[in-house]
């Protein structure tokens, strides 16, 4: 619309000269060289017009010939980047697709038509690492160290690279320095944290989550739970050294998190120590809401030293009213009631957990319960047998790891806060079929699976002490792994690889046959040994 009114005003303009020339007539007279020409004032307008149009011709002309070369130049490098940006294209697609041949290929093209451009130095990187070339890809990642750009991608490469390699030290050092270069890259910062965690530098874990957190790369919720696990593993670490700065860290994590289950515990057991009970039982009862747990029960069943069995009862019936009789509580009910001789009450306290499939805490209590109150019998001796093929209770579990006692981080990933308080499934995996890979596997060829055997059936699988973790970085004190597969598993499967069974413990079932007390003590430990 615009330009066609100004396209208008420009003809109205040059109609208006026209028109001014032709009312005011006159003559133009040029003498040069001898000669006159003598013209209209019009004619003379046009001829100029006509000669300004030629000399712009003219000099377009020359300046196309003398910037003819560059042009050509220039055309030559937009097709040579063009080829290599459609390499660059095709080696990236080779590598997603794991064409190790075709990604090399396209990779030493594209350094061939762009140099050493960041994404040539890319492609290059991640062909070498589909092949497994790892010293290129390290090379390529040290020329990417060269450009300011293209530093921070380096250093998450060569920090992939010792990752591999298992230069702890090395990595720790590139995620410091991206840390440096880029605070926000959350790569670096969970890198950081990691090695922190490793080294147990927890206040300087705490740092980071604080820097992390003001940054935005957590929310408000996980970084409260991030300090307060920090803040527990760090009282756990000084509990015995430095029993004041452990209570402060365990009651600054308990306000952080009241339900962490492991920083109430011991903030309540260190409360006792100090005599203030009621703050004690205060913080236990609230985490015993959220979850209920037998270390919270422990400590609050304890709370007291040298009270009675039955003081310990009543505290127990507390525990199990406000759990509103969840399977815990009636545990340390069931506990308490036969440490202090209240049989009935401990039958009680077990028999709804006895309807389905008791566990194995159920059946070994009931096997104490029916040795403290008839002795040696075989009801006794067939709870601990049942006990051999009963489900597991729950136990701190965090990637496949299953752990008697509670950690900061997962042993295997290293990861905050991976711990979680649940069941094992009932799948075992027979020791000789165990995963050595700690990275990936093929399930489907390397591992096959046996179900947990029932109640009634007469041998237990033993269960695999092996897990993801290498043979040759051993785990901490308390843990152990159990590589778990889910799935329907077919019967030939058992017939084919059967798991090796432990030598059977025979438990007779009738009074003549009661084996001796040192007999019986060896049993329990067979069972234990099993599990």
């Amino acid at each position: 619309m615009w330009r066609a009114l100004v396209f208008i005003g420009l003809l109205c303009v040059a109609a208006f000269g026209a028109v001014w020339l032709a009312d005011r007539p006159g003559t133009v007279l040029i003498t040069f060289g001898g000669y006159e020409i003598q013209m209209s004032v019009a004619v003379a307008a046009i001829a100029l017009a006509g000669l300004a149009l030629a000399l712009a011709l003219l000099w377009s002309l020359v300046t196309g010939l003398i910037q003819l070369p560059s042009r050509l130049t220039f055309a030559s490098r937009a097709r040579r980047r063009s080829r290599g940006y459609q390499a660059v294209s095709r080696g990236m697609v080779a590598v997603g697709a794991g064409d190790t041949i075709a990604a090399r290929r396209y990779a030493n093209e594209a350094e061939r038509l762009l140099g050493k451009e960041p994404l040539t130095l890319l492609l290059k990187a991640q062909a070498a690492q589909v092949s497994g070339n790892r010293e290129v890809a390290e090379a390529a990642f040290l020329q990417m160290m060269d450009e300011d750009e293209t530093r921070v991608l380096g250093l998450r490469g060569l920090f992939v690279e010792a990752r591999r390699r298992g230069d702890a030290a090395s990595a720790h050092q590139y995620a410091t320095e991206a840390v440096r270069l880029a605070p926000a890259a959350a790569w670096a910062s969970d890198a950081v944290l990691e090695a922190r965690c490793a080294e147990g530098d927890w206040r300087g874990a705490l740092e980071t989550v604080e820097r992390r957190t003001s940054l935005g790369l957590l929310d408000k919720k996980t970084a409260r739970r991030h300090r307060a696990v920090l803040l527990t593993a760090d009282a756990l670490e000084r509990a015995d050294r430095d029993p004041d700065g452990a209570l402060r860290s365990a009651q600054d994590a308990v306000r952080l998190a009241p339900d962490l289950v492991p920083a109430a515990a011991l903030a309540g057991r260190l409360l006792s120590r100090k005599g203030d009970l009621r703050k004690a039982a205060k913080v236990v009862e609230t985490a015993w809401r959220s979850l209920p747990h037998p270390d919270l029960a422990e400590v609050y069943l304890n709370l007291r030293p040298g009270d009675s069995g039955l003081d310990r009862l009543k505290r127990a019936e507390t525990l199990s009213r406000l759990s509103n009789g969840a399977p815990e509580g009636r545990l340390a009910v069931a506990r308490s009631a036969l440490e202090a001789r209240e049989f009935d009450r401990a039958r009680d306290a077990l028999e709804p957990l006895l309807q389905d499939r008791p566990t194995m805490r159920v059946c070994l209590l009931m096997s104490d319960l029916e040795q403290a109150e008839h002795g040696s019998t075989g009801k006794g001796r067939e709870w601990l047998a049942r006990a051999t093929r009963a489900p597991r209770d729950p136990a701190w579990i965090a990637d496949g790891v299953v752990s008697d006692h509670w950690a900061p981080v997962s042993p295997v990933t290293g990861r905050l806060d991976a711990f979680v308080w649940q069941a094992p499934p009932d799948v075992l995996i027979a020791p000789e079929l165990t995963l050595h890979d700690d990275v990936t596997a093929d399930l489907d060829d390397e591992v096959r699976v046996l179900p947990i055997a029932a109640a009634e059936e007469p041998a237990p699988a033993p269960v695999s002490e092996s897990g993801p973790v290498p043979a040759s970085e051993p785990l901490p004190a308390g843990i152990r792994t159990e590589a778990v597969v889910a799935g329907p598993v077919k019967e030939e499967v058992k017939e084919e690889i059967p798991a090796p069974q432990p030598e059977p413990v025979v438990f007779p079932t009738t009074p003549p046959d009661v084996p001796k007390p040192k007999e019986q003590a060896s049993a329990r430990r067979s069972v234990f040994s099993v599990w």
